[in-house]
């Protein structure tokens, strides 16, 4: 069984063919700058390097046509003919309260995904796209929509309900949804694996630290909470987020400066974190490279996110009584030892002791960085959510006799 995974943006899609016989990333790519000059299709082949493609994508329709094409090609391609492909796996951001795990997809299930555009304008509309361009292009072909928030659907009310009137919970679903579901899970499941446990014994806190990060909470195998929000703005200092902040100043701000909803937004979420903070960058390779040559708004950028990420990790144990391992994943959590020794490095109240050669030497593989007298293990684990996504399919595909 070959498994397609897409996951399409407003101008790019990504996407991974796998064997599913022995889990191989036969192909993988990228099309990029979708309606927009100069777009191009970018594909490698196993261990090969990429192959760049300057192609004309002027809708996601033709970029899936292109994809098609590039993965059938005699010379870059992987399979004889469109029909050895036997499912697309669709990443879809958010499925509200419908969805608690992953689902064939159909009219009613694309109706449901419109639904919550509302809850994410910027990345359901795009998942819709892709959806439906498979679907004129693949008409006969399976596909299953797995969601980031369905992981999260695990969680008690006392979790995901803020304090605000009842009503407007059922009016308007305002609730704690989280994302990243599917990376928490994945790595989970491997942690799990590494502590020779079975996933429904243990007790997890899973860090997905990229420019985009949350922190979710695993009491035996199921999400009980996590920092993400109603949106994914909520939580931690990331990228160029804020996170969590007093929610006063949003309308103290609207006030003072003048701001429009729309402003306000954009200021919060494409202007805050450790790019406010430090007013350097975004990226936390600038960010560490600024503080060791003493910029001290760079520190205080760094020092202020792993507080946070420390924070929660902290609240969790308490949330579980305990808790077996702490995992990182995702961009920072896998490369950046830095972050690592700032979250975990003082916290022997709970059990958690380092090797400082491990944690520097770990960078972008799979390590359990602890000592060995450590009563909680802390490992490094990469995420892979496009073979998660794939391992979701093909589970709908066996459960509905495909």
């Amino acid at each position: 069984m070959k498994i397609l995974v897409i996951n399409t943006g407003s101008s790019s899609l990504k996407y991974q063919l796998i064997d599913m016989v022995n889990e191989t990333v036969l192909a993988k790519g990228l099309c990029d700058r979708i309606g927009i000059e100069g777009s191009f299709l970018k594909q490698s082949k196993g261990d090969a390097d990429a192959i760049v493609i300057e192609k004309r994508l002027p809708d996601h329709k033709v970029a899936i046509q292109q994809v098609i094409e590039a993965l059938t090609d005699r010379e870059i391609g992987v399979i004889s003919d469109m029909s050895e492909i036997s499912a697309v796996g669709h990443r879809v951001v958010h499925g509200g309260e419908k969805f608690y795990k992953s689902v064939l997809i159909d009219k009613d299930v694309i109706k449901a995904i419109e639904e919550c555009i509302d809850l994410a304008p910027l990345h359901n509309p795009p998942n819709i796209v892709g959806i439906e361009a498979c679907k004129q292009i693949m008409p006969n072909t399976p596909m299953v929509a797995v969601f980031d928030t369905a992981f999260h659907q695990s969680m008690p009310k006392k979790a995901y309900m803020y304090s605000i009137p009842y009503r407007l919970y059922e009016k308007y679903g305002i609730r704690k949804y989280g994302f990243h579901g599917t990376s928490h899970e994945y790595i989970a499941r491997r942690a799990a694996e590494m502590l020779g446990k079975a996933f429904e014994e243990v007790k997890l806190i899973t860090c997905h630290l990229g420019n985009g990060s949350s922190v979710c909470a695993i009491d035996k195998g199921y999400a009980v909470d996590t920092s993400m929000g109603f949106t994914p703005l909520d939580g931690l200092a990331m990228g160029t987020r804020s996170g969590s902040i007093d929610p006063a100043i949003v309308t103290f701000l609207m006030e003072k400066e003048g701001l429009s909803t729309t402003q306000v937004n954009t200021l919060i979420n494409k202007e805050s974190g450790v790019l406010g903070i430090s007013g350097i960058s975004s990226d936390f390779r600038d960010l560490d490279k600024a503080a060791n040559e003493g910029n001290d708004r760079a520190e205080l950028a760094l020092q202020i996110f792993a507080y946070r990420v420390k924070k929660y990790i902290g609240k969790y144990a308490a949330a579980m009584d305990g808790i077996d391992a702490v995992v990182f994943t995702a961009g920072i959590g896998e490369n950046n030892p830095g972050i690592r020794k700032r979250t975990i490095g003082n916290m022997s109240y709970l059990g958690i002791s380092i090797d400082d050669t491990k944690n520097n030497s770990t960078i972008g593989v799979e390590q359990d960085i602890s000592t060995p007298e450590a009563r909680t293990r802390v490992f490094v684990i990469p995420t892979n959510e496009e073979l998660a996504i794939a391992r979701k399919t093909k589970k709908v595909l066996d459960d509905n006799n495909y």
